[in-house]
């Protein structure tokens, strides 16, 4: 439930574009605050989490502090929503990134990770859909056109949850914009985010890990048909999908399977781990969102030039592949069509 809001307009730094602040917070009937509390909200869906950081500590993080006042003394919202949206405003400064309307709220009743806390939400709305008007004048029905936000379809948001502070806070984003270069004003220069270390990463990126070692480092080192590597890709999803915890010994024994491609595989997580500075865990509760939204990257395709797609999600003693005069060719057997 919105408790407090307050709206300005952060253009574009770079282009010369103003930023206007406006001089007191916004007053809604109850009607507008359901609207905009659908607006702001519905987008969050993910269980994907993150937390402010800085590099030397937490307290220089601008974004963190102006919150921790706000969540301190709700009273001030308004004044700290001047200085965040002078603070996006300097960040503002890539040709592409749009300018547009920028909310600071205060929420009562949010619920985060079985705990129910206040929130601050910041929001940017950057893109402008056409609506029609359609009024009566006289006899007759007018129509004209409108610029306006879509209410259905939020462009930026930021929610602050009131817990884990020390941490910098449990955060949840929206950045339904920039994909470009530019995209990374929003989360990593003016919010300062890095993703939370909490069930849902560690799936992830177990899950990341075993994608990139099947697809691109297991064919360099064995000789591996690209069935085999579709059923691997197929066993570790169904491992995830049907266990509530994650034991590395036992997905590598199950999944796996053959000693020397364990090696191999154990070999590879360290490169991975290095390369991209994380440190992935051998045990963890799993996310099942995560799971969700991982398997959709995990392609059971085997592509055959640009005649024929084999889909395999099941039993791989069903197919088989081989060569003879007239070509390679991949066999398969089944009980019925469908």
């Amino acid at each position: 439930m919105i408790n407090n809001i307050s709206l300005h307009s952060v253009g574009n730094k770079l282009l010369n574009e103003p930023c206007f602040c406006s001089d007191r917070a916004l007053e809604l009937d109850d009607a507008l605050m359901e609207l905009l509390t659908d607006y702001f909200l519905l987008s969050f869906k993910s269980e994907e989490y993150y937390h402010f950081h800085h590099e030397t500590d937490i307290k220089y993080n601008e974004v963190f502090d102006m919150v921790s006042a706000i969540f301190d003394n709700p009273a001030i919202l308004h004044e700290q929503s001047v200085s965040l949206a002078k603070h996006l405003f300097e960040h503002s400064n890539h040709p592409k990134i749009k300018g547009g309307e920028f909310y600071v709220v205060y929420f009562n009743d949010c619920t985060v990770a079985g705990e129910t806390v206040d929130a601050v939400g910041i929001f940017k709305s950057e893109n402008k859909d056409t609506f029609l008007k359609v009024y009566p004048s006289g006899d007759a029905l007018e129509l004209e056109s409108q610029q306006g936000v879509n209410i259905n379809k939020l462009d930026k948001g930021c929610l602050i949850y009131n817990t884990e502070r020390a941490d910098g806070y449990i955060v949840a984003i929206v950045d339904n914009t920039n994909k470009g270069a530019e995209a990374h004003y929003w989360v990593d220069d003016f919010l300062q985010l890095q993703q939370r270390k909490d069930e849902y990463y560690n799936t992830e990126n177990v899950l990341s890990l075993c994608k990139k070692f099947v697809t691109k480092e297991l064919p360099q080192h064995f000789e591996v048909s690209k069935a085999d590597q579709v059923d691997l890709l197929n066993k570790s999803v169904k491992f995830f999908k049907e266990k509530d915890s994650f034991d590395m010994d036992a997905f590598t024994s199950e999944v796996i399977s053959q000693p020397e491609i364990i090696d191999s595989f154990n070999s590879y997580r360290n490169s991975y781990e290095q390369e991209r500075d994380i440190s992935i865990m051998d045990n963890f509760a799993i996310s099942d969102t995560a799971v969700k939204r991982q398997a959709r990257s995990f392609k059971s395709i085997i592509k055959l030039d640009k005649n024929f797609h084999i889909y395999v999600h099941g039993d791989r003693t069903l197919i088989e592949n081989g060569e003879d005069d007239k070509g390679k060719f991949y066999k398969v057997y089944y009980n019925q069509e469908t």
